[in-house]
């Protein structure tokens, strides 16, 4: 029976079609234990991906900080590259210094696996980077997949051949992936020795089987690559994917998966080589419906697709992917087509869309879903991000600045920054899209410490809403009383943070009730109205005026329940918790941190959940359960380690948990208290985070009689 128990780390399940390959698996799993770099090389389609995820599931027990993948192939130029890895093995990097400096520190000390899958188009950044991660991280072993070496010094290769065809293995894989079982004599051994054992070029002969059966496949196959070698379709001869000779083979078969599909099974193919990541039905009709591809055509045509095995079937959640190799053969097409350009525009333009949605979804039931929406499609957003920035600097001013707090609260603080920067200086646009934009920068500066520069872009933002929002008006129009809308709500709460954020409560309440004082609207008729008002509640709490800051917080969060808002409800809880602490009721300030904790973790906020465990554990300790207290802090520490940040939060919290940890530490005796807070430090962060919901898991106990 298979082993079941937790691991850390994230591997993408096995695909149940694995077959063969078992020498080769013996060796690399000898090279993962002798060498710190092994790299698996071969042409596409040779299986690199499958033997290289196969490999990492074997050995993954022999590295006890985990087996974490990374796929490259969602990359386009190697500037997101250390953003990738880092979010791979879950750094939320809230750190402003240099990009590889929180992933070396996050690895630094751990005996770890990574996967680096599909180098091909970045070797040469992927090189430098594996150098700079093994030199600062001993215990480090990484496992590459690329159609060639990464460079580095003491790397060791694993080259990959295709099936032996003659062998059991590649007809085994015929089989499987046709769902017959199929003669060993006759023309399904032909189509595998045709096919040179190659294993996507199986898959795709195999998906034909299915519908027009073996000898037929073999037929074609014939005509096919006895043709001259002119005559066959000569792509993806780009200088930094040249294939061997011999594997034109595996261009022949795509050629003829290619001219097996109808025309408009072909248009869509092409199109579809603009998704750098996963995409679904509806992304795919409005990037890739135009022309003789209409939207009533177009299901079947992407069913056509899949029952070819060009695209792969739907997971759980209605999503496609396309295998790189095959993404690489129908960018070729649409080049070749002259649609390049526009399918690149209606991408971008695509994702533009979804990101002016958190407009309107973020205040509101939508929120939830539409934050996950931008967290499934990050790839793609990066990639219409870069389009726009090089073709419409005023739509990626747009699109940054409708989903840069949304990368925020993911943790992509790196990504958010360096997007928002860029389209501020490429951007000549006013308004709105400039004053949220200059807002989205000021919060994402304050969440990496980063307090000078936001300082001065929370000065700008707050120029920029005012000039929005209340413009000169003639001399003779007579004068107008200042309204602030929301983009000055907004400003006045960025100012409000970052005031709070150095110790200065009686200022942030100053600056948001000056504001707050002339809005239009109510408490809850926008989300800046919720945010400002939340910085009213932290400023209140601050100044230690609890009872008004908890009044205030209770009647924030049942707008937020109404309207099912949870951002700003799960933010209220964390000060709610605060209040509870500072009134000595720790039992009322651990129910509010379990309930930030719920929010936060639906949210993927690593913060978020760092600040609510030392919460949860200051509310143990001072309710006297030392036992508890060191094991939530112990899970804390894991989270801030996340970040990539020394633990951090509201001074006076801070104050609260040394008071009270202290104390339970005399108690319980420091060999005890550390013995705990070791073991959940070095636990799965899952478990511990389970243990502090009561949602399942050991219950914390030092072992003592």
């Amino acid at each position: 029976m298979r082993d079941t128990a937790p691991v850390r780390g994230h591997l993408p399940e096995e695909n149940p079609g694995f077959v063969g390959r078992r020498t080769e698996l013996k060796r690399m799993s000898a090279a993962l234990a002798e060498h710190r770099l092994v790299t698996v090389t071969g042409t596409g389609g040779v299986g690199k991906t499958r033997l290289a995820l196969r490999a990492a599931h074997h050995v993954r027990r022999r590295h006890p900080d985990g087996a974490w993948w990374t796929d490259l192939g969602q990359l386009d130029g190697e500037r997101l590259l250390v953003a990738l890895v880092s979010d791979a093995v879950d750094l939320a990097d809230h750190t402003p210094g240099t990009d590889t400096t929180a992933l070396r520190r996050r690895l630094a000390g751990t005996r770890l696996l990574l996967v680096l899958d599909c180098c091909d188009h970045v070797a040469d950044a992927c090189g430098r980077l594996v150098a700079d991660l093994l030199a600062a991280a001993p215990g480090l072993t990484v496992l590459a997949t690329s159609r060639r070496p990464l460079g580095v010094p003491g790397e060791h290769t694993v080259h990959l051949d295709p099936l032996p065809p003659t062998g059991g293995d590649a007809l085994d894989l015929l089989r499987t992936a046709a769902g017959e079982d199929l003669p060993a004599t006759g023309p399904a051994a032909e189509i595998c020795v045709r096919l040179e054992g190659i294993p996507l070029a199986l898959e795709l002969a195999a998906a034909q089987i299915r519908l027009q059966g073996a000898p037929a496949v073999r037929d074609q196959l014939g005509h096919r690559l006895d043709a001259r070698p002119g005559a066959r379709l000569d792509l993806l001869a780009h200088p930094e994917r040249v294939w061997p000779a011999r594997h034109q083979t595996l261009r022949a078969a795509i050629g003829w998966s290619h001219e097996l599909a109808d025309p408009l099974e072909r248009l869509l193919w092409a199109r579809l080589s603009v998704f750098r990541g996963p995409f679904d039905l509806a992304s795919v009709t409005a990037v890739c419906a135009g022309g003789p591809l209409t939207e009533t055509a177009l299901p079947a045509a992407l069913h056509g697709l899949v029952r070819a095995s060009v695209v792969r079937p739907a997971d759980p959640a209605g999503r496609h992917r396309m295998l790189d190799t095959l993404r690489e053969y129908g960018a070729d097409w649409l080049d070749r087509l002259g649609e390049t350009a526009a399918v690149a525009d209606r991408h971008a333009a695509h994702f533009g869309a979804l990101a002016r949605l958190g407009e309107t979804a973020w205040h509101g039931p939508g929120q939830l879903a539409w934050y996950r929406a931008v967290d499934t499609h990050h790839t793609d957003l990066r990639t219409a991000l870069d389009r726009l920035l090089r073709t419409d600097p005023d739509a990626a001013l747009d699109l940054v600045g409708s989903v840069a707090f949304a990368w925020s609260c993911r943790g992509r603080l790196r990504e958010a920054r360096d997007g928002l920067e860029q389209a501020l200086l490429l951007s000549d646009a006013r308004g709105r899209a400039r004053t949220r934009a200059l807002w989205a920068l000021g919060v994402t500066l304050a969440l990496q410490g980063d307090l000078g520069p936001a300082q001065d872009v929370s000065e700008r933002c707050a120029r920029e809403a005012r000039h929005t929002e209340h413009p000169l008006r003639a001399a003779d129009a007579g004068p107008e009383p200042y309204r602030p809308g929301d983009l000055t709500l907004d400003a006045a709460a960025l100012a409000g943070l970052l005031a709070l954020t150095t110790g200065r409560a009686r200022t942030a309440l100053v600056v948001v009730d000056h504001v707050l004082a002339s809005a239009r609207g109510g408490p809850a008729d926008s989300a800046a109205a919720l945010r400002c008002r939340l910085v009213r509640v932290f400023a209140l709490t601050g100044l230690g005026l609890l009872a008004d800051a908890r009044a205030d917080a209770l009647a924030l969060r049942a707008h937020c329940e109404r309207l099912d808002e949870h951002w700003t409800r799960t933010a209220l809880e964390y000060q709610l918790a605060l209040t509870g602490l500072l009134e000595g009721d720790p039992a009322a300030a651990a129910a509010h941190a379990r309930a930030m904790l719920a929010g936060t973790r639906a949210l993927g906020a690593s913060l978020g959940v760092a600040l609510g465990l030392d919460v949860l554990a200051t509310a143990h300790a001072a309710a006297g359960d030392g036992e508890r207290a060191a094991d939530v802090s112990g899970t804390g520490e894991a989270y801030w380690r996340v970040t990539g940040q020394p633990r951090r939060g509201l001074p006076g919290l801070r104050t609260l948990h040394a008071h009270h940890t202290a104390a339970v530490r005399a108690a319980l005796g420091d060999p005890v208290y550390e013995e705990i807070f070791l073991r959940s430090l070095t636990d799965l962060p899952q478990a511990g985070l389970d243990r502090a919901l009561g949602t399942g898991g050991r219950e914390p106990s030092g072992g003592a009689p």
